[in-house]
């Protein structure tokens, strides 16, 4: 539980310190966001002073910088008297321009065997840089037209999916048509069956012939075309009797025979047909 109280302690502590003057924002205090800001604190904590410590690191170099280069001030005036406050106008933009270079380039020195290779290396650094943008521009040319080529295909196939979804729209109307059509078929069909069942009934109660209903006309129709189908052998046959002129007594006997025969089925079609006018 103290420890509980210590932290939340320290995050407050900490919170304060952060925002300073400004409120601080409300948040639900449990033991788990104190556990967060507690540990946020303590690294919040270790990166300043780490901060800290590179802070008095710079401050130590530059000042070591500064002895260092008031040491080759001092020294540069006792070799040659001279000094960066008597150069020329001209003279003082080339010697900032040689430090700014020096440190664009971040070299040890100022001193040629320090520009050269660093020159190099800027110039490698360079050729790479251009070596990378061109193949980018080449990658980019191929996305470009793979892009092109999707969206001349995606048009295509817009355009396909709207004349997909017209020929549906109309062969649903014709399917609905059909299925209309159908349904009305179907009542009549109905109707039909019931009006020729109720006049078959009708007919039956005043003693009609079972043979004169609808189904055994369609079969005596059936049979007399059978007949006629039949007697078409016949009269080809009769046809070649009457032809003949060797034996006339023997041609008149067939000729009668045939004509009986004849005379016969035409007796038996008439009657069907007659049947069936009833």
């Amino acid at each position: 539980m103290e420890a509980q109280e210590e932290k939340e302690a320290q995050v407050a502590a900490w919170l304060k310190k952060i925002f300073g003057d400004h409120p601080i924002p409300q948040y639900e205090v449990n033991p788990r966001t104190t556990e967060i800001l507690h540990h946020l604190s303590e690294r919040n904590r270790v990166r300043d002073r780490d901060v800290c410590l590179v802070i008095e690191d710079l401050k130590q170099k530059a000042s070591e910088y500064e002895s260092e280069a008031k040491h080759l001030q001092d020294l540069l005036m006792e070799s040659v008297n001279f000094s960066p406050a008597n150069l020329s106008g001209a003279g003082s933009r080339y010697l900032n321009a040689l430090v700014d270079s020096a440190v664009a380039l971040e070299t040890k020195d100022s001193s040629l065997a320090s520009f050269i290779p660093a020159v190099n290396d800027l110039t490698s650094d360079l050729f790479r840089t251009k070596s990378k943008n061109e193949e980018i521009k080449l990658e980019l040319a191929k996305l470009e037209k793979n892009l092109t080529a999707t969206l001349v295909l995606e048009k295509c196939l817009r355009e396909d999916l709207k004349k997909a979804e017209l020929h549906l729209s109309t062969e649903r109307a014709k399917v609905d048509h059909r299925l209309q059509n159908m349904d009305f078929l179907k009542a009549k069909s109905e109707e039909f069956r019931f009006g020729i069942r109720a006049a078959e009934e009708q007919l039956s109660t005043r003693g009609m012939d079972a043979s004169l209903s609808h189904q055994s006309l369609v079969a005596l129709s059936e049979k007399l075309a059978e007949l006629k189908r039949q007697t078409i052998p016949l009269k080809k046959k009769l046809e070649s009797y009457l032809d003949l002129m060797p034996n006339p007594s023997l041609a008149q006997v067939k000729i009668e025979e045939a004509k009986r025969e004849l005379d016969t089925i035409e007796a038996e079609l008439t009657k069907k047909v007659d049947m069936m006018e009833l």
